[in-house]
């Protein structure tokens, strides 16, 4: 019998969708000479120091005469690069200003002689091979995009890197930026967590860097800011998207020079500060967008890592539902044994295909609604299917009576009927959101601050405000 050839699609070993996608991305910069002799030259600045100049032991050689045998050298800090001129005979020039020594940004134009060379940033996908473990501190997965992100975890944890940690709301930024403060040299030290959406406007500055007294009405006494508080540690900067474009030159400023000044104060204090921030936005579209500096992005984004939404990573929602029925207080018996131990296959094939909008907070709190119905040991289908039918229930209801209790005094009743309804309007309301408390705030036409202090109130939030 003819045996046919194989055919190309049999040849070739398809990667599922999951597998193409990469998580992490690290900030690339090059140098690339834009004219003379040497036009078209580049250099990766993917060492601590380099040289420029025409003497051939330099980094980059440039053999022009207006150039100095050694020019200039470029040093790489933690989270940017800094140029110093070498006494140089013609100086050099950062886009058409002679410096002695300066940060670069993205775009900037170096001259040394009649030569131009061009400083460009780029973030760069890295090839991940995924951790062996499926935990990182108290981040769990099986899904390769999570073991992806824990290979990086482990790699840059010990590090200084400034890290951006993007993904919808809900997925667990914040746990991240813990890992990460947690697995580091600093772990001794404080992690302070700033929320840019939580803090009004005109009050941002003072909390960020502090204030003396009488520098404002209101300044009744000299107080350290967020990066004064976080000092030999982390700060973590939760949604820095929502940072107005008049503060970010006041943030870049913190972050080239090390230092902090306080509203009211001629001096500065020098800070030793790992800056960490999270973001549900888009920040390179922002930056193209023009509402967000470019480079202040640069200077953030040393590491950028994406937390896939739920959805993308069924494979984990068996693993978080062990997790959370194994440590959450709403599944214990009086005898502080669990309730819930399992979870019936008709049940997880249901959780599994739901699509999560609210992400792992949002599986966390459908786990508390379940629990309590639970007569035996397991979750069932029935308990999962009543639970989703009650939750759409409760979104088409836009108000509904609430009962009054003769029994007690017209101001307890009173107070037991506001209590009852803010716990059942924020609760809709957050639901209607997907978990996003900045848009239920502006929905709701409360200041955002007030609206979690109300959601750690009625439980609906974690007793540390904390968004997993």
């Amino acid at each position: 019998m003819e045996t046919k050839p194989a055919t190309p699609e049999f040849d070739t070993q398809l990667l599922a969708m999951e597998e193409q996608k990469d998580v992490v991305f690290q900030r690339k910069c090059q140098l690339i000479v834009l004219d003379g002799s040497s036009k078209g030259k580049k250099v990766d600045l993917n060492r601590a120091l380099i040289r420029i100049g025409k003497k051939e032991d330099n980094d980059l050689v440039v053999d022009e005469k207006t150039i100095s045998r050694n020019h200039l050298e470029i040093i790489q800090t933690e989270d940017s690069y800094l140029l110093k001129d070498l006494n140089s005979t013609n100086g050099t020039y950062i886009n058409d200003i002679r410096v002695k020594e300066a940060y670069l940004s993205p775009g900037d134009i170096i001259r040394i002689g009649t030569i131009n060379i061009e400083f460009i940033a780029f973030d760069e996908k890295v090839q991940i091979e995924p951790s062996t473990k499926q935990e990182f501190g108290l981040l769990i997965g099986r899904s390769r995009k999570m073991r992806q992100i824990f290979s990086i975890l482990e790699k840059i944890s010990p590090t200084n890197a400034t890290v951006i940690i993007e993904g919808e709301t809900g997925t667990g930024k914040e746990v991240v930026a813990r890992a990460i403060h947690q697995n580091s040299s600093r772990k001794t030290k404080p992690l302070i967590v700033f929320d840019c959406s939580a803090v009004a406007q005109n009050l941002i500055e003072s909390e960020l860097f502090g204030h003396v007294k009488g520098s404002f009405t209101g300044a009744v006494a000299t107080r350290k800011g967020a990066f004064e508080e976080a000092n030999g540690g982390t700060i973590f900067l939760d949604e820095i998207g929502e940072l107005t474009l008049d503060l970010q030159p006041k943030l870049l400023r913190a972050l080239e020079q090390r230092e902090i000044k306080k509203i009211g104060s001629n001096e500065s204090t020098s800070i030793d500060v790992r800056v960490i921030c999270a973001t549900n936005r888009n920040l390179k579209k922002e930056v193209s967008e023009n509402r967000f500096r470019e480079d202040l992005y640069y200077r953030l984004s040393v590491v950028k890592i994406h937390i896939p939404p739920l959805r993308e990573r069924p494979d984990d929602i068996s693993l978080l539902i062990e997790k959370f029925l194994a440590s959450s207080k709403f599944n214990l018996n009086p005898d502080g044994s669990l309730k819930v131990t399992r979870v019936e296959d008709d049940a997880l094939k249901m959780l599994t295909r739901y699509q999560w909008p609210g992400n792992v907070r949002e599986l966390a709190n459908i786990l508390e609604r379940i629990a309590p119905l639970v007569d035996g040991n397991a979750i069932t289908g029935q308990h999962v299917s009543y639970t989703f039918q009650e939750m759409e229930r409760d979104d088409e209801e836009a108000t509904e009576r609430m009962s009054v209790d003769m029994g007690l005094p017209f101001k307890e009743a009173k107070q037991k009927i506001v209590e009852q309804f803010e716990k059942d309007y924020l609760s809709s309301l957050l639901r209607r959101n997907h978990y996003n408390i900045s848009k239920t705030a502006r929905e709701a036409g409360v200041d955002r601050k007030h609206i979690r202090n109300l959601l750690k109130k009625y439980g609906i939030l974690d007793e540390d405000g904390s968004e997993n």
